[in-house]
This record gives structure tokens, sequence and C-alpha cells, in this order.
């Protein structure tokens, strides 16, 4: 009987050249990190400094990622990758939801971000401060159709910071079944159930799946 196995070729992965549509360098890390292992090249908007900036007037998730994946997209005639995330807290209506990023203001740091949610949250206690992460992907080809892959993550967020690990909220929220926040996890533990990390996981299963022959 013959082995099919041994007349199998070989799975070969074509490199593919994706532009990651953001600025933030810790989130850039993040990316390239789960794609560890799968060849696909990601550009950052360092190698295309003329870049238009998008502005995020989107009422959702999705519509923010897709607005900044179809510009970097149509801009660098490469396939783009845009993400929108953030932190929605049921106890503020939602918010910070899509102005994570600039829940203090227009150029706010983390730490400020940070800070004013803990404020806002001061006398609220057990299940009031019940938050969960959202992310959404849009993949964008140059000829601007868009696919689109998500994440969501719940838990909780804490009184006070902990860790050094991670960015934005990642020092005051701790995952459901978790005892450590974001920040405190090490970079493998986070990737495993993060809201970012769930959606990347489902990006790259798709492109190993298309770009293999």
């Amino acid at each position: 009987m013959i082995d099919d196995e041994s007349h199998r070729q070989p799975i070969r992965y074509h490199p593919l050249e994706i532009v990651l549509a953001t600025r933030n360098k810790k989130k850039v890390e993040e990316i390239r990190r789960m794609f560890t292992g799968i060849r696909v090249t990601f550009l950052d908007l360092n190698a295309f400094p003329d870049s238009p900036e998008c502005e995020e007037n989107g009422e959702t998730f999705a519509d923010n990622a897709d607005l900044k994946a179809r510009a970097i997209a149509a801009h660098t005639l490469r396939y783009a990758l845009a993400d929108d995330s953030g932190l929605v807290v049921e106890a503020l209506g939602g918010a910070p939801g899509i102005h994570s990023a600039r829940f203090a203001g227009p150029g706010a740091s983390d730490e400020q971000n940070l800070q004013l949610l803990l404020r806002n949250l001061k006398e609220n206690t057990g299940s009031d401060r019940k938050a969960r992460f959202e992310c959404v992907l849009s993949l964008c080809d140059p000829q601007g159709h868009i696919e689109r892959f998500s994440g969501v993550v719940n838990g909780d967020i804490v009184a006070e910071p902990r860790g050094a690990n991670g960015f934005g909220y990642d020092p005051v929220f701790v995952p459901e079944g978790e005892r450590e926040t974001f920040a405190e996890m090490p970079a493998w533990r986070k990737d495993q159930i993060s809201h970012r990390g769930r959606a990347l996981s489902a990006l790259a299963q798709t492109l190993s799946r298309r770009w293999s022959s």
C-alpha cells in the first residue's frame, strides 16, 4: 500500500507584506510577536512617512478600523491592517469605548487616561467595576475590499495600577478567571487571552490557509 504522506508536496508559505496602520510602537511589537513563525512581513508607517492621518470619526470600533485600513491601503497600494480597540466599562455607559486613546482629551498620555478612568470609578465596587476589552481588525486589500476579525475579553477594573508590562489600561484590567492584570502578565500569556490576541489568532489562521500552496 502506498503511503500518501510520502507523495505530498511540502506546504510553502508565500511572503506577504502588510502595512500596519498605526504609529503605536507597542502595538506594532505586539502584532509582530503574534506572527512569529508565519511568513508575513509587517511594515509600519515609518516606512511610509507621507502616509495620511486618518480621522477616527466612526461610531464603532469597526468603523474606525475600516477607515484607517482603507486610507493606508489606498496610499501604499499594499494590504493594510488597522485595528481599533478599547475598554468598555458598563458603569460608565460604555465609556471610554471608541475614545479610549483620548479619554482624557486629545494628546492625552496613557497615564492620564488611566487616572481619569480610576477617578470616575472611585465610588464603584464589585460588579460595578465590570469591563471588557474589544478589538476589531480590518484587513484591506489594494482594491479596497475589507475583511474583519474581532476579539473580546471580559474582566474587572482594579482600584490601583499593577504591573509594568503592556500599555494603555493594561495595569488596571484583570481578565475574567485571572488574578493578574494584563500589565503583570508575561507577554506570551497576555497574547493567549487578550482581545487583540484573539483577533490576531483568527487573522493568522486565515492568512496561513490563503497564502499556502
